[in-house]
């Protein structure tokens, strides 16, 4: 199965992040991007890609003991960026952001020692994909819009692994689906 280790953001936080897409989504040339779901809006902490169900068990263990390690934390949604020439549309984190690259950093520990490839270690960027394009896209209006957004602050109460569930390819409009396996209380006492 495709996983990931990810902090969902509560329902109220999405809600406000959603009235701001919403308003995004009216600025000439938003059709041409690819706008990602509510319902699947998550900061990824460590992807694994596909992992043998064998897997799991291991990797559930060493997350469980990831978040037991991480105190909760207080995290907003915050202004924004693109990747990749504008392939990808994006909101930041902003807040104990040392705390989130720290459960970062563990939850890719967990993947490594489960036994998963995770190739080269990249430097964590803290954000939550809004859009995306297959072509290079001047994002230069939609991030200058993001700008000035931060969200409401919450304190991160979990660590949670993620199924990937992949549309059919060559299905126009369709979104990934993502379904949480295992979720684990930052913090708490084994």
């Amino acid at each position: 199965m495709r996983l990931f280790a990810a902090v969902l953001p509560p329902e109220d936080v999405v809600r406000e992040l959603a009235v701001e897409v919403a308003a995004l989504r009216g600025l000439p040339g938003a059709g041409g991007l690819r706008w990602t779901e509510p319902a699947g809006w998550h900061l990824t902490l460590a992807f694994y890609g596909e992992v043998d169900d064998a897997t799991v068990p291991a990797l559930s263990a060493r997350l469980e003991r990831a978040a037991q390690r991480n105190a909760p934390f207080e995290l907003a949604l915050r202004g924004g960026g693109q990747f990749g020439h504008g392939r990808a549309l994006w909101t930041g984190a902003h807040g104990d952001l040392p705390a989130l690259r720290l459960l970062a950093e563990r939850a890719e520990a967990a993947g490594r020692k489960a036994g998963i490839d995770l190739g080269e270690h990249r430097r964590y960027k803290a954000h939550l994909t809004l859009a995306r394009s297959r072509a290079a896209v001047d994002t230069r209006p939609w991030v200058d819009a993001l700008a000035g957004f931060t969200g409401r602050t919450w304190t991160v109460p979990e660590l949670t692994l993620v199924r990937s569930h992949l549309p059919a390819s060559g299905v126009p409009g369709r979104q990934p689906r993502y379904e949480p396996v295992g979720r684990w209380a930052l913090g708490a006492a084994g």
